[in-house]
Order: C-alpha cells, then structure tokens, then sequence
C-alpha cells in the first residue's frame, strides 16, 4: 500500500531478513522466492495519478485553476508517496489530497488552495527535495499532510534513519510557519499480493516504522495519524472494496478511507475543528463496515469518523 515493489528492493529485503535468524540460507532462498513472487504480481507504478491543484470552496463544483490574482484563505500542501498523490485513482475527485481540500473547505468554510509536492516512488531520501521546491515554488503553504513510510521498507533505507529524514522535513515545515499532519507507514499485512512469510516480516518492520516516525513527527512539532492502526481493519475485511485493480495501492474508497481519518488532525491543527470528537462517540467504533462506507459517501466531507491523531496510540 502506497508503494511499489521493484527487483531490486524486493530482493534486498528478501536477502536481509533471510540472513538475519536461522536457517541462514533457507529463509533467505524461501523469502528471495517470495519476494520475486510478488514482484510478478504487483505491477511498477508508471501511471501518472490524476492531479488537480487549485482552490476549492463550501459547496462543492470545479477546482478554480489558481493563478497570482485568484483569492485563497488557506494554503494546503501534500508531500510523500504516491499514497499521497492517490496512484490508482481514475479521477481528480478521488485522490486524497483533493479530498482533504474539499473537507476542510466544508468544515472552515474559507477557500482552500491545494498544491501538491508528492511524488510516486518517493521515499524519506527524497523528503528534503519536496521541501525544497516549495521553498522554490513561493511562501511556505499554512497547512502539509505527508504520507511516506513504505517505500523506505522495499529500500531498506532503515528505520532510524528514515525516521529522522521525516523529522527534518517536519522541522523545516514548521519553522516555515506551517501545520504538519503527518500519515505514518501502512501495513503491509493486509497487502495478500505478498506471501508469507514475506508479508509478515514487511509488516512487522513497517510497524517499527510507524512508531519511530510517530516519534520523530511529535518531536518536530507536527501531529502523526497511525494509518496502520486506523485503517487495517477495515481493509482486512473489505480488500476487494478498498484496494486497487494492482491489489497494492487503494482504490477510490481506500483513499476515500484514509482522507476520513487525515481530515480532523488537520482541521484539529488550523484550529477549525467543532463539534462532537469522533473518538467519544462509542457508537461509530459499532458500526459495521458497509453502513461506515454508506455513511462516508452519503456524508462527506461533513462529518467524519476518524480519530485525529493527538489523541490515539501509535501502530502496532
């Protein structure tokens, strides 16, 4: 979810946790054959994600092409993967990042500028990049959302180390004068394309992830939102809703899934956030699936079921 399992990386991880236990060479042959496995049923990302930047208002109807003299209110930036830039989706309407825009346009009622920095393949290492073309694009945006972690699990870019690649980007994103929501790594256990015990290794060096990276973001002064937690039920009991035709991305109603819980922490972070908080609401936790998603399509971008992340416990 949110990356893409190339040759080399998937046989890197392979080779690495194979020699890390016993049975040395067994478990290396047994993960390397699973890992090439995979890699024939996850196709690479070579699509390019629907892009629809511009300023969004209360109500609904097309994205306002922004230009130097066209007005806005609130300046969101999303940086990271291509989770981020919503890889999979057949429309601008069903990326993220546009729905996040919408959200916090209905819920502030001001116009909202969307811009987007992320990129498909982008792992922690190319963090500082995105940043830095913002800087290049104009004045810092008020208000990111990040979502990056995965491919730093194919790349084996390790977990400190990313980790603190995401702090520098948060701290740089503050000091600009910014909000930071950030979206940690996702589970690599509800990707069914990866066998196990592949699957599970990945998974469970994806969790240490989201932990290390929930750390580093409340360190810089931004506020992370556990996908893996907030999400893995969901798309454990309904993957032929919620992944994409690659069974690796989301699809619509994945992202859709995802913006749902991402929305709050950022309305949360701009102070625009009213109302009941979905996380006192026992009755949401007892919905079942199918009458949450009824409830998400009929609904949005009004209300939300989502925990904004200030308040809930961090993957794994």
């Amino acid at each position: 979810m949110g990356t893409r399992v190339s040759r080399r990386s998937a046989l890197a991880v392979a080779a690495l946790l194979g020699s890390t236990g016993a049975g040395v060479v067994g478990a290396r042959n047994l993960l390397t054959g699973q890992a090439v496995k995979a890699r024939e049923v996850i196709p690479k990302s070579w699509d390019v994600p629907p892009r629809a930047d511009g300023v969004y208002t209360r109500g609904g109807g097309p994205v306002q092409r922004w230009q130097r003299n066209v007005p806005f209110d609130i300046h969101l930036m999303i940086f990271g993967d291509s989770t981020a830039t919503g890889y999979g989706c057949k429309t601008a309407d069903e990326v993220p990042g546009v729905l996040l825009a919408r959200g916090l346009a209905e819920q502030s009622g001001k116009r909202i500028r969307l811009s987007t920095k992320a990129i498909v393949g982008a792992t922690s290492k190319g963090l500082s990049g995105q940043v830095d073309a913002m800087f290049v694009a104009g004045p810092p945006p008020d208000a990111t959302v990040i979502m990056i972690g995965a491919n730093d699990i194919t790349a084996l870019n390790g977990i400190a180390a990313s980790s603190r690649r995401l702090g520098d980007a948060v701290k740089r994103l503050r000091a600009s004068g910014a909000e930071v929501v950030v979206g940690t790594c996702p589970d690599f256990g509800i990707i069914t394309a990866i066998p196990q015990p592949l699957r599970w290794v990945t998974r469970t060096m994806g969790l240490r992830l989201a932990r290390a990276q929930a750390a580093a973001v409340r360190s810089a002064g931004g506020l992370p939102v556990p996908l893996a937690d907030l999400l893995t039920p969901e798309f454990l009991q309904a993957p032929d809703v919620l992944f994409s035709e690659d069974q690796f991305h989301p699809s619509a109603a994945g992202y859709s899934l995802a913006a749902n819980q991402l929305l709050p922490a950022l309305c949360y972070s701009l102070g625009e956030w009213s109302g009941e908080l979905p996380w006192e609401s026992r009755s949401a936790e007892n919905r079942s699936l199918a009458t949450r998603l009824r409830m998400l399509a009929r609904l949005w971008p009004r209300r939300t079921t989502g925990v904004p992340a200030p308040v809930v416990v961090t993957a794994g």
